[in-house]
C-alpha cells in the first residue's frame, strides 16, 4: 500500500480535474456572494444556488473584458474551467468569461450562430453587393408604427425628394418577427421594384434585438438579390443581420443620410462641375485661339508659294535625272544584249550548216550520228541550210570517213 503526501495527493486530484473535458470548457449559473475586487484587477467570488456553493476567480486578463459591473446578488452565467487551488486544497472555477443570466442564453445563441455562419461563408465581404448611389426606389421592411419609419421617411424626403419608397409593415419583435422580416425581404426580391432595402428597428433590448440575430433572417438577406442595408438598434447594437447585409448602417436614420445623397450638396457639387467646365471650354477656346493667330502669322501660311516653289524645282530636277538614269539604263540593256546575241548567233547550229554543214535524221525523226544506225534501204532525210534531202541509204561505211 502506497501512501501518499498531501502535496501529491493534492496534485492528483488537480490532474484528475484539468484532464476532464468537461469541467476543461463549462457554462455554470449561479448568484454571486462575497464579490471581491482585487487591487490586482483579479476578481474573486462565490457562485451559489440552493444547495451549493463554488469557489470562482477571474483574473485580470479577463475581468477588464467584462462589460458590466459584477455585484453580490446578481444571477449570472459564468464560462470556465474547473482546477484545484493546491494551497488551500479546494476546486474552484477559473472564470473566463461571465454574463447576466437572462441575457446569457441568448449570447451563446448569439456567438453559437455568428460562428456557424462564418464558417458558412454569410459574413465575407467579397459577396457583399455595392449599394446604388442614387436609387430610383427604396424598399423598406420595418415596423409602420415605430420611431424609426418616421425618422427614415422624413430624413429620406429631405434629402432627395424625388425617390419612390415601398413600405413592406412586419413585426420587428416577439413571435414570428422573425418569419415577418425575412418573408418581406423574400417578396421584395420578386417583385423586383426597388433598388436597394433597408431592414431594421429601433433600439431595444437583447431580446427585442432578437428577430435579427436569426439564421432565418440571415440567410433572407445572404441570397437577396437587392443590395440591403442593415440599420438595427443603436451605434452600440450589433445584430447577425449587421454582419450579413452588404452595409451596416449605425442606426435607422444614418441609414437613411447612405441610402441617397443630399440633393444640396449633390446641387453645389453640379453647380461646380458646371463652372470648371466652362471655365475648360473657355480655356480651351482661348488656347486654340492662340494657336490660331500663330499659324495665321506663319511666314509658311503667309506666302506658301515658297514651300510649293522649292518643293517643285525639286520635282523638276529629280524627273530629269530620272529620266537620265533611264536612257543610260536602256543603252547598256542594249549592249548587253547585242553581245549576247552575238554569243548565240556563233553556237547556232543554223550557223554551222552555212559554211556547208547538213543533219541527218532516220524515219523517227532522230538525229544519225553513226552509219551502224541506219540499215542499207533505210529513208532518210538530210537537213541543209536551204532545203531539204529525202534519201535512201544505198550504201554505208561504218568506219569513219578520212578527210583529206
Amino acid at each position: 500500500m502506497r501512501i501518499l503526501s498531501v502535496s501529491e495527493l493534492t496534485r492528483y486530484i488537480k490532474n484528475k480535474l484539468e484532464s476532464d473535458l468537461l469541467l476543461a470548457n463549462i457554462w455554470v449559473k449561479g448568484e454571486i456572494s462575497n464579490f471581491k475586487l482585487h487591487s490586482s484587477g483579479h476578481i474573486y467570488l462565490t457562485l451559489k444556488d440552493r444547495e451549493a456553493c463554488l469557489k470562482t476567480v477571474m483574473f485580470r486578463s479577463r475581468a477588464r473584458t467584462l462589460l458590466f459591473q459584477p455585484k453580490n446578488g446578481m444571477s449570472v452565467l459564468v464560462r470556465g474551467y474547473i482546477s484545484l487551488y493546491e494551497r488551500d486544497g479546494s476546486y474552484q472555477l477559473y472564470a473566463e468569461g461571465m454574463e447576466p443570466e437572462g441575457i446569457g442564453a441568448l449570447y451563446i445563441a448569439y456567438e453559437q450562430l455568428k460562428q456557424k455562419l462564418a464558417d458558412q461563408g454569410l459574413f465575407d465581404p467579397q459577396r457583399k453587393k455595392p449599394i446604388p448611389r442614387i436609387p430610383q426606389t427604396i424598399g423598406i421592411v420595418t415596423s409602420p408604427t415605430g420611431a424609426a419609419i418616421q425618422d427614415m421617411l422624413n430624413i429620406i424626403r429631405r434629402r432627395w425628394p424625388r425617390v419612390d419608397i415601398q413600405l413592406a409593415p412586419v413585426l420587428v419583435q416577439g413571435e414570428g418577427a422573425a418569419a415577418s422580416i425575412a418573408k418581406a425581404i423574400k417578396l421584395m426580391n420578386e417583385l423586383s421594384q426597388v433598388d436597394v432595402i433597408i431592414t431594421g428597428r429601433g433600439g431595444g433590448s437583447l431580446e427585442e434585438l432578437w428577430a435579427f440575430n436569426t439564421e432565418e433572417v440571415a440567410f433572407a438577406i445572404y441570397n437577396s438579390r437587392i443590395p440591403v442595408i442593415s440599420a438595427v438598434g443603436h451605434e452600440t447594437d450589433y445584430t447577425i443581420a449587421d454582419m450579413v447585409a452588404d452595409l451596416r448602417a449605425p442606426t435607422p436614420s444614418a441609414a437613411a443620410e447612405l441610402v441617397v445623397p443630399d440633393s444640396r450638396e449633390m446641387l453645389r457639387y453640379l453647380q461646380s462641375i458646371n463652372l470648371r467646365l466652362s471655365k475648360a471650354v473657355v480655356n480651351r477656346l482661348e488656347r486654340n485661339k492662340q494657336r490660331l493667330q500663330h499659324c495665321t502669322n506663319s511666314a509658311v501660311l503667309q506666302r506658301p508659294y515658297l514651300i510649293t516653289g522649292n518643293r517643285q524645282q525639286t520635282l523638276d530636277v529629280l524627273t530629269s535625272n530620272l529620266h537620265r538614269a533611264g536612257k543610260l539604263r536602256l543603252a547598256d540593256k542594249a549592249a548587253q544584249l547585242a553581245a549576247l546575241a552575238g554569243k548565240l548567233n556563233v553556237l547556232s547550229p543554223l550557223a554551222t550548216m552555212a559554211r556547208g554543214y547538213s543533219i541527218c535524221t532516220d524515219a523517227t525523226g532522230k538525229v544519225v550520228t553513226d552509219a551502224r544506225a541506219v540499215e542499207l534501204g533505210a529513208k532518210v532525210e538530210v537537213l541543209l541550210n536551204k532545203g531539204i534531202l529525202h534519201c535512201q541509204v544505198a550504201s554505208k561505211e561504218d568506219a569513219p570517213v578520212k578527210r583529206p
